[in-house]
């Protein structure tokens, strides 16, 4: 009896030792895929003040909830379930998908730019700051997160794609759950420090006092800054998207053109060479993500654009 019992706990033991390795390789493989994605969660952090820019303090962090909410429901209810199971029965459909996600981010940025450039932005800006519509703010937020996510996701896929059906889905809950968490943490700390700013200003201590006014003058100029770094970060990672894409596809002369120009400026630049290299490899992309966003911008202005002008003018 006392044998039995003893041979059950050396079971129970192997059993717990093999369970704690298993979560230690989850966590391994999870931390190994959100390094890969890392770039994404940049971009994303950047893009996603630009949504509750001239909003009211009181309505930011709420707005920012609603996003961070959808966002999670994007990642584990529509993206996970979905690449998932391509992967393991249509794997040859994730790269075009994500193409089209990217073509998609391209035409965001370039809008954004055709809006500033056209001076369609400022006609409406009063009206837009006197009467923000949360539910519109959320759903772009939302829709623009939607491809930032894929990305991030089908980039941690392809990290721990030797790993088992069950474990991938483990690991992929993993980082979805663990970026978010960082992605909306981060932005609600960027969007709330001119109120700490405040805060700290009125505080007894000169020092002290002078850095929450530094905050606060600073605040506006930073989130200004942050909406040209999204802007510029949709560029970025759509026109890399596509550059990726169509070198998997087999279209591999615009791949090789950036290429050849990263390696050039990896082997000129020295001790550089690697920054300089990412930064060549970074402008093709966001050229090339200007160029297939701006021919989108012009085929939905008309189209689809001015069908929508039409049917208002009627």
């Amino acid at each position: 009896m006392a044998g039995g019992l003893v041979a059950l706990l050396d079971d129970v033991a192997v059993l717990a030792k093999a369970a704690a390795a298993s979560i230690d390789d989850i966590g391994a493989a999870a931390g190994r895929a959100s390094v890969k994605a890392a770039g994404v969660v940049v971009d994303d952090t950047a893009v996603t003040p630009q949504y509750v820019h001239g909003l009211n303090a009181e309505r930011e962090l709420p707005i920012i909830k609603r996003i961070a909410v959808g966002s999670l429901r994007n990642k584990l209810l529509l993206i996970l379930p979905a690449i998932l199971l391509l992967s393991e029965f249509l794997p040859f459909l994730l790269t075009p998908l994500l193409m089209v996600g990217g073509a998609y981010l391209c035409y965001e940025g370039a809008e954004k730019i055709w809006h500033r450039v056209s001076g369609h932005q400022e006609e409406h800006a009063t009206v837009e700051e006197a009467l923000p519509d949360e539910k519109t703010i959320v759903s772009g937020a939302v829709r623009t997160d939607f491809i930032l996510s894929a990305e991030i996701m089908v980039i941690s896929l392809n990290e721990v794609a030797d790993e088992s059906f069950w474990s991938r889905a483990i690991i992929l809950v993993v980082v979805a759950l663990g970026i978010t968490v960082l992605v909306y943490g981060v932005v609600g700390l960027i969007v709330k420090m001119d109120d700490i700013g405040l805060n700290l200003s009125q505080r007894p201590g000169k020092r002290v006092a002078a850095f929450g006014r530094g905050l606060v003058k600073g605040m506006p100029k930073l989130l200004t800054a942050l909406t040209v770094v999204g802007t510029v970060a949709m560029l970025w990672v759509g026109g890399h998207i596509l550059l990726v894409g169509t070198d998997e596809l087999g279209l591999h002369a615009l791949y090789a053109v950036v290429h050849h120009l990263e390696e050039a400026a990896h082997d000129a630049t020295g001790a550089l060479g690697g920054v300089v290299g990412w930064l060549v490899n970074t402008l093709g992309s966001a050229v090339l993500g200007l160029v297939v966003g701006a021919l989108v911008v012009v085929v939905m202005n008309l189209t689809v654009h001015r069908r929508k002008h039409g049917a208002a003018a009627h």
